[in-house]
Protein backbone atom coordinates (compact mmCIF):
# COMPACT_ATOMS: atom_id res chain seq x y z
CA UNK A 1 0.00 0.00 0.00
CA UNK A 2 2.98 2.26 0.87
CA UNK A 3 4.48 1.75 -2.32
CA UNK A 4 1.49 2.06 -4.22
CA UNK A 5 0.86 6.09 -2.29
CA UNK A 6 4.80 6.80 -3.05
CA UNK A 7 4.10 5.70 -7.03
CA UNK A 8 1.27 7.59 -7.40
CA UNK A 9 2.67 10.53 -5.42
CA UNK A 10 5.12 10.51 -7.97
CA UNK A 11 3.16 10.49 -10.57
CA UNK A 12 0.95 13.67 -9.08
CA UNK A 13 4.68 15.29 -8.80
CA UNK A 14 5.34 14.41 -12.65
CA UNK A 15 1.85 15.80 -13.96
CA UNK A 16 1.97 19.42 -14.99
CA UNK A 17 -0.71 21.83 -16.42
CA UNK A 18 1.79 24.04 -18.79
CA UNK A 19 1.72 22.79 -21.90
CA UNK A 20 4.92 22.60 -23.73
CA UNK A 21 3.60 23.12 -26.72
CA UNK A 22 1.73 26.58 -25.75
CA UNK A 23 5.20 27.70 -23.92
CA UNK A 24 7.11 27.36 -26.95
CA UNK A 25 4.84 28.53 -29.54
CA UNK A 26 4.63 31.89 -27.48
CA UNK A 27 8.32 31.90 -27.09
CA UNK A 28 9.28 31.36 -30.78
CA UNK A 29 6.21 33.67 -31.48
CA UNK A 30 7.72 36.79 -29.31
CA UNK A 31 11.98 35.68 -30.43
CA UNK A 32 10.48 36.75 -34.44
CA UNK A 33 9.32 39.89 -33.18
CA UNK A 34 12.01 40.26 -31.14
CA UNK A 35 14.92 40.16 -33.42
CA UNK A 36 12.96 42.32 -36.20
CA UNK A 37 12.76 45.01 -33.19
CA UNK A 38 16.06 45.06 -33.15
CA UNK A 39 17.30 45.31 -36.76
CA UNK A 40 14.38 47.99 -36.50
CA UNK A 41 16.76 49.86 -33.77
CA UNK A 42 19.98 49.12 -35.43
CA UNK A 43 18.71 51.39 -38.56
CA UNK A 44 17.62 53.48 -36.48
CA UNK A 45 20.54 54.10 -34.46
CA UNK A 46 22.65 54.13 -37.51
CA UNK A 47 20.57 56.59 -39.81
CA UNK A 48 20.77 58.79 -36.75
CA UNK A 49 24.45 58.69 -36.42
CA UNK A 50 24.80 59.55 -40.14
CA UNK A 51 22.84 63.10 -39.48
CA UNK A 52 24.41 66.22 -38.53
CA UNK A 53 23.09 67.13 -34.80
CA UNK A 54 21.04 70.67 -35.47
CA UNK A 55 19.37 68.57 -38.21
CA UNK A 56 18.67 65.61 -35.64
CA UNK A 57 17.30 68.06 -33.23
CA UNK A 58 15.52 70.35 -36.15
CA UNK A 59 12.48 67.66 -37.15
CA UNK A 60 11.87 65.30 -34.40
CA UNK A 61 8.40 64.91 -34.61
CA UNK A 62 8.54 63.97 -38.37
CA UNK A 63 11.89 62.09 -38.36
CA UNK A 64 11.78 58.51 -40.00
CA UNK A 65 14.66 57.30 -37.73
CA UNK A 66 13.41 58.42 -34.37
CA UNK A 67 9.55 57.11 -35.52
CA UNK A 68 11.99 53.72 -36.10
CA UNK A 69 13.93 53.91 -33.06
CA UNK A 70 10.63 54.29 -30.70
CA UNK A 71 8.86 51.64 -32.13
CA UNK A 72 11.54 49.39 -32.21
CA UNK A 73 12.99 50.15 -28.38
CA UNK A 74 8.62 49.62 -27.32
CA UNK A 75 8.63 46.25 -29.93
CA UNK A 76 12.30 45.41 -28.23
CA UNK A 77 11.07 45.48 -24.35
CA UNK A 78 7.57 44.05 -24.98
CA UNK A 79 8.75 41.03 -26.84
CA UNK A 80 11.68 40.33 -24.11
CA UNK A 81 9.36 40.48 -21.62
CA UNK A 82 7.59 37.67 -23.65
CA UNK A 83 10.58 35.55 -24.30
CA UNK A 84 11.83 35.23 -20.59
CA UNK A 85 8.35 35.24 -19.45
CA UNK A 86 7.50 32.31 -21.41
CA UNK A 87 10.77 30.69 -21.02
CA UNK A 88 10.89 31.23 -17.18
CA UNK A 89 6.93 30.58 -16.69
CA UNK A 90 6.93 34.11 -15.04
CA UNK A 91 3.92 35.33 -14.48
CA UNK A 92 4.94 39.20 -13.57
CA UNK A 93 6.65 39.46 -16.75
CA UNK A 94 3.72 37.20 -19.07
CA UNK A 95 1.11 39.71 -17.41
CA UNK A 96 3.42 42.79 -17.92
CA UNK A 97 3.63 41.67 -22.38
CA UNK A 98 -0.46 40.73 -22.21
CA UNK A 99 -1.58 44.32 -20.66
CA UNK A 100 1.47 45.92 -23.16
CA UNK A 101 -0.46 44.36 -26.22
CA UNK A 102 -3.79 44.91 -24.94
CA UNK A 103 -2.87 48.39 -24.27
CA UNK A 104 -1.27 48.83 -27.63
CA UNK A 105 -4.35 46.83 -29.91
CA UNK A 106 -6.83 49.37 -27.67
CA UNK A 107 -4.62 52.57 -28.72
CA UNK A 108 -4.68 51.34 -32.08
CA UNK A 109 -8.57 50.79 -32.39
CA UNK A 110 -9.18 54.11 -30.61
CA UNK A 111 -6.56 56.16 -32.87
CA UNK A 112 -9.02 54.51 -36.19
CA UNK A 113 -12.37 55.10 -34.93
CA UNK A 114 -11.10 58.26 -33.89
CA UNK A 115 -9.49 59.19 -37.10
CA UNK A 116 -12.47 57.94 -38.98
CA UNK A 117 -14.96 60.28 -36.33
CA UNK A 118 -13.05 63.43 -36.63
CA UNK A 119 -11.58 63.12 -40.23
CA UNK A 120 -11.39 67.15 -40.75
CA UNK A 121 -9.29 67.51 -37.63
CA UNK A 122 -7.11 64.68 -38.79
CA UNK A 123 -6.84 66.24 -42.12
CA UNK A 124 -5.76 69.28 -40.31
CA UNK A 125 -2.96 67.18 -38.35
CA UNK A 126 -1.79 65.75 -41.26
CA UNK A 127 -1.54 69.00 -43.37
CA UNK A 128 0.43 70.54 -40.13
CA UNK A 129 2.91 67.43 -40.15
CA UNK A 130 3.85 67.64 -44.19
CA UNK A 131 4.18 71.37 -43.37
CA UNK A 132 6.89 70.77 -40.96
CA UNK A 133 8.34 67.86 -43.37
CA UNK A 134 8.40 70.65 -46.63
CA UNK A 135 10.19 73.42 -44.23
CA UNK A 136 12.46 70.73 -42.87
CA UNK A 137 12.91 69.11 -46.24
CA UNK A 138 16.69 70.47 -47.20
CA UNK A 139 17.77 69.53 -43.06
CA UNK A 140 17.12 65.51 -43.17
CA UNK A 141 18.13 62.84 -46.05
CA UNK A 142 15.71 60.66 -44.84
CA UNK A 143 12.80 63.03 -44.56
CA UNK A 144 13.57 63.82 -47.99
CA UNK A 145 13.73 60.60 -49.69
CA UNK A 146 10.44 60.33 -47.73
CA UNK A 147 8.50 63.26 -49.42
CA UNK A 148 9.96 62.36 -52.86
CA UNK A 149 8.63 59.03 -52.69
CA UNK A 150 5.35 60.51 -51.91
CA UNK A 151 4.76 63.06 -54.52
CA UNK A 152 6.38 60.84 -56.91
CA UNK A 153 3.85 57.58 -56.21
CA UNK A 154 1.00 59.85 -55.79
CA UNK A 155 1.83 62.52 -58.47
CA UNK A 156 1.44 65.92 -56.24
CA UNK A 157 3.20 68.52 -55.13
CA UNK A 158 3.35 69.91 -51.52
CA UNK A 159 0.54 69.82 -49.24
CA UNK A 160 -2.10 71.22 -50.69
CA UNK A 161 -0.87 73.17 -53.35
CA UNK A 162 2.54 73.39 -55.49
CA UNK A 163 2.95 76.71 -53.92
CA UNK A 164 3.44 75.21 -50.48
CA UNK A 165 7.14 74.53 -51.20
CA UNK A 166 7.53 78.38 -51.07
CA UNK A 167 6.99 77.70 -47.29
CA UNK A 168 10.78 76.12 -47.53
CA UNK A 169 13.78 78.52 -46.96
CA UNK A 170 15.29 77.07 -50.47
CA UNK A 171 12.18 77.75 -52.57
CA UNK A 172 10.81 80.58 -50.93
CA UNK A 173 10.00 83.18 -53.10
CA UNK A 174 10.89 86.30 -50.90
CA UNK A 175 12.64 88.63 -53.30
CA UNK A 176 15.89 88.50 -50.46
CA UNK A 177 15.77 84.59 -51.36
CA UNK A 178 19.50 83.93 -52.69
CA UNK A 179 19.31 80.20 -53.51
CA UNK A 180 19.50 79.04 -56.67
CA UNK A 181 16.52 77.38 -55.83
CA UNK A 182 14.15 80.05 -55.31
CA UNK A 183 10.22 79.68 -56.44
CA UNK A 184 10.99 76.04 -57.51
CA UNK A 185 9.68 73.23 -56.14
CA UNK A 186 11.73 69.41 -56.30
CA UNK A 187 12.19 67.33 -58.94
CA UNK A 188 10.02 64.70 -58.01
CA UNK A 189 6.82 67.17 -58.56
CA UNK A 190 7.60 66.88 -62.46
CA UNK A 191 5.77 65.27 -64.39
CA UNK A 192 8.20 63.11 -66.84
CA UNK A 193 7.95 62.07 -70.04
CA UNK A 194 8.71 58.93 -71.71
CA UNK A 195 9.32 59.30 -74.77
CA UNK A 196 12.34 61.75 -74.21
CA UNK A 197 15.86 60.12 -73.94
CA UNK A 198 17.18 63.13 -71.63
CA UNK A 199 15.58 63.73 -68.11
CA UNK A 200 15.36 67.42 -67.34
CA UNK A 201 16.70 67.64 -63.61
CA UNK A 202 15.65 71.23 -63.23
CA UNK A 203 11.95 70.62 -64.61
CA UNK A 204 10.71 72.55 -61.56
CA UNK A 205 12.84 75.86 -61.58
CA UNK A 206 10.69 78.81 -61.09
CA UNK A 207 7.73 76.77 -60.95
CA UNK A 208 5.79 78.53 -58.55
CA UNK A 209 5.82 81.79 -61.03
CA UNK A 210 3.75 80.15 -63.16
CA UNK A 211 0.17 79.98 -62.89
CA UNK A 212 -2.11 76.97 -61.99
CA UNK A 213 -2.80 76.06 -65.59
CA UNK A 214 0.33 76.93 -66.98
CA UNK A 215 2.56 74.72 -64.29
CA UNK A 216 0.20 72.15 -64.70
CA UNK A 217 1.80 71.05 -68.18
CA UNK A 218 5.30 70.88 -66.02
CA UNK A 219 4.56 69.53 -62.84
CA UNK A 220 1.73 68.09 -60.49
CA UNK A 221 0.43 70.88 -59.15
CA UNK A 222 -2.41 69.24 -56.91
CA UNK A 223 -1.27 69.11 -53.34
CA UNK A 224 -0.81 64.99 -51.72
CA UNK A 225 -3.46 65.36 -48.85
CA UNK A 226 -5.97 65.26 -51.67
CA UNK A 227 -4.16 62.43 -53.29
CA UNK A 228 -3.65 60.76 -49.89
CA UNK A 229 -7.51 60.91 -48.92
CA UNK A 230 -8.42 59.57 -52.62
CA UNK A 231 -6.20 56.74 -52.36
CA UNK A 232 -7.22 55.97 -48.58
CA UNK A 233 -11.44 56.00 -49.96
CA UNK A 234 -10.16 53.70 -53.06
CA UNK A 235 -7.65 51.17 -50.99
CA UNK A 236 -10.36 50.74 -47.75
CA UNK A 237 -10.20 47.22 -48.02
CA UNK A 238 -6.45 46.91 -48.60
CA UNK A 239 -5.98 49.11 -45.53
CA UNK A 240 -8.27 46.96 -43.74
CA UNK A 241 -6.57 43.89 -44.79
CA UNK A 242 -3.38 45.60 -42.87
CA UNK A 243 -5.20 46.23 -40.29
CA UNK A 244 -6.05 43.03 -39.90
CA UNK A 245 -2.69 41.77 -40.73
CA UNK A 246 -1.35 44.10 -37.65
CA UNK A 247 -4.17 42.74 -35.57
CA UNK A 248 -4.17 39.12 -35.26
CA UNK A 249 -0.08 38.91 -34.56
CA UNK A 250 -1.28 40.98 -31.25
CA UNK A 251 -4.55 39.25 -30.60
CA UNK A 252 -2.68 35.55 -30.81
CA UNK A 253 0.17 36.85 -28.41
CA UNK A 254 -2.51 38.24 -26.04
CA UNK A 255 -4.42 34.76 -26.45
CA UNK A 256 -1.41 32.20 -25.91
CA UNK A 257 -0.21 34.67 -22.74
CA UNK A 258 -3.42 34.17 -21.37
CA UNK A 259 -3.38 30.33 -21.91
CA UNK A 260 -0.04 30.59 -20.79
CA UNK A 261 -0.47 32.19 -17.17
CA UNK A 262 -3.62 30.22 -16.41
CA UNK A 263 -1.80 26.97 -17.06
CA UNK A 264 1.40 28.32 -14.88
CA UNK A 265 -1.30 29.39 -11.93
CA UNK A 266 -2.60 26.07 -11.71
CA UNK A 267 1.35 24.24 -12.24
CA UNK A 268 1.56 26.83 -9.12
CA UNK A 269 -2.07 25.29 -6.97
CA UNK A 270 -1.18 21.71 -7.92
CA UNK A 271 2.47 22.32 -6.15
CA UNK A 272 1.11 23.80 -3.27
CA UNK A 273 -1.66 21.00 -3.01
CA UNK A 274 1.14 18.14 -3.36
CA UNK A 275 3.22 20.55 -0.81
CA UNK A 276 0.59 20.60 2.00
CA UNK A 277 -0.70 16.73 1.42
CA UNK A 278 2.70 15.45 1.49
CA UNK A 279 2.71 14.48 4.73
CA UNK A 280 -0.76 13.11 4.90
CA UNK A 281 -0.69 9.32 4.95
CA UNK A 282 -4.42 9.60 3.64
CA UNK A 283 -3.29 11.01 0.65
Amino acid sequence: MARRRRGAAGRDEEFTFVSPVVKYLLFIFNFIFWIISLVMVSIGVYARMMKHAEAALACLSVDPAIMLLVVGILMFIITFCGCVGSLRENICLLQTFCVCLTLIFILQLAAGILGFVFSDKARNKVTEVIDKAIVHYRDDIDLQNLIDFGQREFGCCGGVTYTDWSKNVYFSCKNDNPSRERCSVPFSCCILSKDKAVINTMCGQGMQELEFAEAGGHIHTNGCIDKLVNWIHSNLFLLGGIALGLAIPQLVGILLSQILINQIKDQIELQNYNQNHRSDPWS
